[in-house]
């Protein structure tokens, strides 16, 4: 019993630990993004952005790094500006598993499924990451990236999780329709 317990720990770990970045994109259909070649942070709008001073470096650094490998060139006076800000939200699962008669390999007794059911609870941070692009002169979101993930406290995989949330996110820019 002690070793089916464990196998379904291990396992739901295991399912976790792959879970990965899911992300979306939405555009202005009406905006030709082969106009854009310049960019630079909107810094009033980062500043709002509720996580901490060494994440937010962490997430431009690897935005910065996203657009220069796309060809887009950092600029005082740029074409749009790059905005980012953040959500977290708790989520508790909840695992249960009944041994009890009727469950398993069919009716009758097991000495396998001796002990009634249990339950696994667990929690994860379920992190969302926006990157909105803003028309520099218009002053209008032209497009907006989203990545969901799970997050972690680790300091050592963090940057790793941002860089996959930027890039998958970054790599959804321009639109297909308007691919350079």
């Amino acid at each position: 019993m002690k070793t089916i317990k464990l196998l379904s720990v291990l396992f739901v770990f295991a399912l976790a630990s792959c879970s990965s970045v899911r992300v979306a994109a939405d555009y202005d259909d009406n905006v030709d993004f082969n106009q854009y070649k310049t960019y630079a942070f909107f810094k009033d709008g980062i500043d709002k952005a509720d996580i901490s001073d060494l994440d937010k470096k962490r997430i431009l650094r690897a935005v910065d790094e996203q657009f220069t490998k796309k060809g887009f060139t950092k600029s005082e006076n740029p074409d749009f500006l790059i905005n980012i800000f953040t959500k977290a939200r708790q989520e508790v699962d909840v695992n249960s598993f009944n041994s009890g008669w009727g469950y398993g390999w069919g009716y009758g007794w097991s000495p396998f499924m001796w002990g009634g059911g249990y339950s696994n609870v667990y929690t994860s941070t379920q992190g969302t990451l926006y990157i909105d692009i803003i028309d520099a002169k218009k002053k209008e979101m032209i497009w907006q990236g989203v990545g969901t993930g799970v997050l972690t406290q680790d300091r050592d995989e963090k940057q790793a999780l941002i860089n996959e949330f930027v890039s998958k996110i970054v790599a959804q820019f321009p639109p297909e329709k308007n691919k350079r």
